[in-house]
């Protein structure tokens, strides 16, 4: 069989086109892999070019290996070179070649972000940087601002030049943080780039050598390259000039990386392919796919294309809340199982952030329907969610599994010793752990702040449970035992989002049981059905992953949930980036849809947007998709939509009020609690604090009316 057997006319382009700058724009489905993968072989078996001569760069490392994995039924030799890989993968590759030229050893330790946070720690510790000055997030953002924008330059500057930094330093907490590792001859993924960078741009000798040895380079998701990957590429083509990307500028949804856009639209080549021939979906997917893409300006035009059967029209379906959303996808899917002999594992659930998995996740368990949360927890096993339950846990049973897991959360420094000792009184005693430290507390091996502090809001927390609701106990025991604040400090806002998404169901749950004698132990054992479910690791299973965690992936059937304005687009993103912000969103929906063969489905729900903070309306790309595409189910009030574009006019607003509006002393209006006076102007929340008659409060410019001469 030919290298070229089997490809269309598109494909034997790209794989033919060997010499010089060529640029392929692939669509989703539209078989770039499959091009890539046969290009390498045409150039080894056809040309005779030697496999260590080819640099094939991916996205990922799954990418990679299964890159690899292809070529090597393809090549004549049955084998090729570990040049296959990430950029990341080659920076190291070539680092382990070069980096003793800078005095580092070829066996360098690369570090993750749990080594790169317990260094910001010790970082943080030694120079007295305290949690409510910054977060350990927000220094890390830090750290990688600060390599982002000296870019390869800090490697010279601070790390290799015996620099001496002073407290004076502008960036001195920065400078600290890349000497300690230094010593540790340490490098995080950011460092494999720019030390890469630095040794190529410097050494004449180590330039010329990768120059030299590399005389193809491919990039396959080429619109997903940073800047300075885009400089590393074409720094080493320089020689031979042959350089091949690959990618779909409509799949680019992470510019909030750092990864540049115009660097693939403004690609200069020689020759261009573009492949809109799609494999994976039917023409009704894509139809609705295409229909909400062509809103974006920034892009390449193309239109994808496929010779399949028209197959199952596209259901958007609106439910009135989010269980009834979730039971309406459950419902689709055990009907498909049934009729058409799908598989768990023929599902995906896709959603633009992960709190969004819980109410899906419940209403699986109670069907029995197996999944698995895609690189993440699931809902209820997640760290922060079993925290925050085994406090109102150990509130109303006082059990000792509840106990070990949170008299340290958040840390009050209590040891292995300290816990052994009370684990000897407890058994001694017959009694629980909690009793056992409430009874000895003035022991002098007990005897701390932390542990009269955590007894006492234990125990005042019993006696709020008496007079609370179960929502409200949690909202006290998480605010009196600071695990909200360390969270908040810590910068942990998926973490708190989580924790915020667990009290919202709790006060569903409330609602629904009204009529009920429900109290804190039932609850507790009703919740115990979904978290004690029984799972084993197994292929075939629902899968639910964020948008993101999709890409480059496929399924026969496929719900994107959760498409609510401020959800999907993300009103933050929005907020930070404005159109472009909106476009890299648009995107994403775009990836979400493509990623389903057979059929797609999109819904969301009415209740309460954590995200905006209001009502949930449907989002606007749902509306951009043409009426003749798809069908809605679920009782839809078109009223709804009037609410979308008033919640659009609401965010933008928000965004366009200036920061010098008010000053303190100003006298003004607020509709519920009346006129005020402001006493205090926060420029950066666009709030003021504002005396009213009998109280203090901080509201958002929007809410505000200024009294003039005029009003008053």
């Amino acid at each position: 069989m030919g290298i070229l057997d089997g490809l269309n006319e598109r494909q034997q382009e790209a794989v033919t086109t060997t010499e010089g700058r060529v640029r392929v724009v692939a669509g989703a489905g539209s078989g770039k892999t499959r091009a890539l993968a046969h290009r390498y072989a045409y150039l080894v078996n056809n040309l005779g070019i030697d496999p260590s001569n080819i640099l094939c760069v991916t996205f990922t490392n799954k990418a990679a290996k299964e890159m690899a994995q292809r070529i090597s039924k393809l090549v004549d030799r049955g084998h090729y070179n570990d040049y296959v890989c990430t950029i990341h993968g080659f920076c190291v590759k070539v680092l382990r070649k070069e980096i003793y030229r800078i005095g580092f050893p070829r066996i360098f330790l690369i570090i993750d972000k749990d080594d790169s946070k317990q260094l910001a720690r010790e970082v943080m510790q030694e120079l007295g940087i305290e949690k409510k000055d910054t977060t350990i997030n927000a220094f890390l953002n830090n750290v990688e601002f600060n390599k982002g924008l000296l870019k390869n330059e800090y490697v010279k500057k601070y790390m290799l030049s015996g620099y001496k930094p002073s407290e004076k330093d502008k960036e001195f907490p920065f400078i600290v943080f890349l000497q300690k590792q230094l010593k540790l001859f340490a490098l995080d993924f950011q460092d494999l780039i720019y030390f890469t960078w630095y040794i190529l741009d410097t050494f004449d000798e180590a330039r010329e050598y990768w120059q030299n040895e590399l005389n193809y380079i491919m990039v396959d998701e080429a619109q997903d390259c940073t800047n300075s990957e885009w400089y590393i590429v074409e720094l080493l083509c320089k020689k031979y000039n042959n350089l091949f990307i690959v990618g779909d500028p409509d799949q680019l949804i992470y510019e909030w990386r750092g990864v540049a856009l115009g660097s693939f639209m403004n690609f200069r080549h020689d020759h261009e392919v573009i492949m809109e021939e799609n494999y994976r979906s039917t023409p009704n997917i894509l139809d609705v796919a295409n229909s909400v893409i062509v809103y974006n300006k920034n892009r390449i035009e193309k239109t994808l294309f496929t010779r399949h059967n028209p197959g199952k029209q596209v259901i958007h379906f609106h439910g009135n809340t989010q269980i009834e959303e979730a039971q309406w996808i459950v419902k689709q899917i055990k009907d498909i199982e049934h009729k058409l002999g799908a598989k768990n594992g023929d599902f995906a659930i896709l959603y633009r952030a992960s709190y969004l998995s819980r109410f899906i996740e419940e209403a699986l368990m109670r069907d029995g329907l197996k999944y698995t949360i895609w690189g993440g927890i699931r809902f209820f096993e997640r760290k922060e969610i079993k925290d925050s339950l085994s406090y109102i846990r150990l509130i109303a049973l006082g059990d000792d599994l509840s106990f070990k897991r949170i008299v340290n959360v958040p840390s009050r420094k209590i040891g292995k010793v300290f816990l052994s000792r009370l684990s000897a009184i407890a058994e001694m005693e017959k009694v629980s752990l909690y009793d056992a430290l409430k009874n000895h507390k003035n022991d002098d091996v007990f005897r701390k702040e932390s542990v009269e502090k955590f007894i006492k809001l234990i125990e005042e927390s019993r006696e709020f449970s008496a007079i609370s609701s179960i929502s409200e106990l949690l909202e006290y025991v998480l605010t009196g035992s600071g695990l909200k604040k360390e969270l908040r400090d810590d910068g942990e806002e998926e973490r708190l989002e989580n924790i915020a998404e667990l009290i919202d169901s709790i006060r569903y749950y409330e609602e629904v049981n009204k009529e009920e004698d429900i109290t804190l132990e039932t609850y507790l054992q009703d919740i115990a059905l979904y978290t004690n479910a029984d799972y084993k690791k197994d292929a075939d299973t629902i899968k639910l992953m964020t948008i993101h965690q999709a890409k480059g992936l496929e399924f026969p059937f496929v719900f994107v949930i959760g498409l609510s304005e401020g959800i999907l687009p993300n009103y933050r993103t929005i907020r930070e980036r404005k159109k472009e912000g909106e476009e890299e969103e648009r995107r994403l929906m775009y990836v979400a849809m493509t990623r389903a063969e057979k059929a797609l489905f999109l819904t969301e729900s009415e209740g309460f947007n954590v995200s905006t903070r209001t009502d949930k309306y449907p989002s606007r790309f749902i509306r951009e998709i043409k009426k003749q595409f798809f069908v809605t189910e679920g009782s839809m009030d078109e009223s709804l939509w009037k609410g979308t574009d008033q919640l659009i006019m609401s965010l933008e607003a928000r965004e366009n009020i200036t920061e010098s509006v008010f000053e303190e002393g100003d006298i003004v209006t607020h509709a519920i609690f009346g006129q005020g006076t402001v006493i205090e102007v926060n420029a950066e929340r666009k709030s003021c604090k504002v005396s009213f008659e009998n109280f203090e409060r901080n509201i958002l410019f929007l809410h505000l009316t200024k009294q003039t001469e005029e009003t008053r």
